[in-house]
């Protein structure tokens, strides 16, 4: 059963892997520093150049609440969907 956690987690990090290079394009853009969006959204510029790496916390893949993922879509003027990846892994064996 270790082997299927293994395989979800590293599906879970490419994952916000991708997360991380769609919010940097869409910052990119939009033409803001990370500073300015980590401002503007309500987070402190650590949290939000961790999410631009694909980490929440360092080694953990990123995981931003909902109320963020809303802020960070208001803020770069895009739609939630620009900022979240289609391809979505299989986390339902959690």
């Amino acid at each position: 059963m270790a082997q299927r956690n293994d395989d979800i987690e590293a599906q879970w990090k490419a994952y916000s892997q991708r997360f991380a290079i769609s919010l940097r394009s869409a910052r990119d853009r939009a033409g803001l520093s990370q500073e300015d969006v980590a401002y503007r959204s309500g987070l402190t510029r650590y949290t939000y150049q961790k999410y631009e790496k694909g980490e929440s916390r360092p080694g953990n893949p990123a995981n931003p609440t909902l109320r963020t993922l809303l802020a960070l879509a208001q803020v770069l003027e895009t739609p939630l969907s620009a900022l979240i990846p289609s391809d979505v892994p299989d986390l339902r064996s959690r």
